[in-house]
């Protein structure tokens, strides 16, 4: 799956999934709901992106890109929900909720479309 491809499916699921839950989320929860999953959403596209470019280099740049890649992206969520909820002052709860229930399906969601690229074929060829 492309890049592009990835990112269409990540803010359909957004979208989709905000849409359905909008009418029943209060009226000071709706930022804290919407900045979460945009950050979700950021970070998995960002993490996609480091695996397709490492597809095919060197292990070490493999690990650098992965490792390296998820350290930076973790640094930069705590630094957003630090601002978010000090600085702006979002709802810590529907903040945090959200950012972690899109994060958990965007994982799973990576991760199948990344085994899919990469094993699906071999399995395959294998039988």
């Amino acid at each position: 799956m492309t890049l592009a491809r990835y990112t269409a499916v990540i803010l359909g699921a957004v979208g989709a999934s905000l849409c359905a839950a909008w009418p029943a989320l209060s009226a000071e929860a709706r930022p804290a709901v919407l900045t979460g999953a945009l950050l979700a959403a950021v970070n998995t596209v960002c993490a996609y992106f480091l695996a397709l470019w490492s597809a095919g280099r060197s292990n070490n740049a493999f690990f650098t890109a992965v490792l390296g890649g998820m350290l930076a992206r973790m640094t930069v969520l705590l630094g957003a929900v630090l601002v978010g909820v000090l600085v702006v002052g979002l709802p810590k709860v529907p903040l945090t909720v959200s950012l972690l229930s899109y994060f958990v399906v965007f994982l799973i969601l990576e991760l199948a479309v990344l085994s899919r690229r990469t094993g699906g074929t071999g399995a395959r060829t294998a039988q």
